[in-house]
C-alpha cells in the first residue's frame, strides 16, 4: 500500500518537474517579419536568437537537473524535499518561442538563399 502511494504523490510531482530543454517543442512563429530583413540583418539576428536559446536553455537544464534531484531525494529520503521541485517557471514557454524564432529565420534563409549555417544540437 505505501508503495502505491509513493507511486501515485511521484507521479503528481513529476508532472511539476522542470522539462528537459530538448523535450521542449517550438512555437509557431510567422516568418513574415524577417522576410524584410537582407542576408546580413537575418544573420545577426540568427546570432541573437540563438544566444537568447542558449542562455534559456541552459537555465531550463539547470531547473531539471535540480527537480530530478530533489524529486530523487523526495521519493526515497525525505519526502519534504518535493517542496524544492520548481518546475518550468516560464523559461519552456520562452525557448518554445525562441525554436519557432529559429525555425522561422530558417525559412526566410532557405528562400532568400543567404547561406547562413544553422547548427543543431
Amino acid at each position: 500500500m505505501k508503495l502505491v502511494h509513493l507511486t501515485v504523490v511521484g507521479s503528481l510531482v513529476l508532472a511539476g518537474c522542470a522539462t528537459s530543454p530538448k523535450d521542449i517543442q517550438a512555437s509557431y512563429v510567422s516568418p513574415v517579419p524577417y522576410q524584410a530583413m537582407n542576408c546580413q540583418q537575418l544573420g545577426e539576428e540568427a546570432q541573437r536568437v540563438s544566444a537568447a536559446a542558449m542562455a534559456a536553455t541552459g537555465q531550463q537544464q539547470s531547473q531539471a537537473n535540480k527537480d530530478a534531484v530533489a524529486m530523487g531525494v523526495a521519493l526515497f529520503v525525505l519526502w519534504p524535499a518535493i517542496f524544492f521541485v520548481g518546475g518550468d517557471k516560464g523559461n519552456a514557454a520562452q525557448i518554445a518561442q525562441l525554436k519557432g524564432e529559429m525555425n522561422a529565420i530558417e525559412q526566410v534563409n532557405a528562400a532568400k538563399n543567404c547561406g547562413i549555417q544553422f547548427q543543431r544540437s
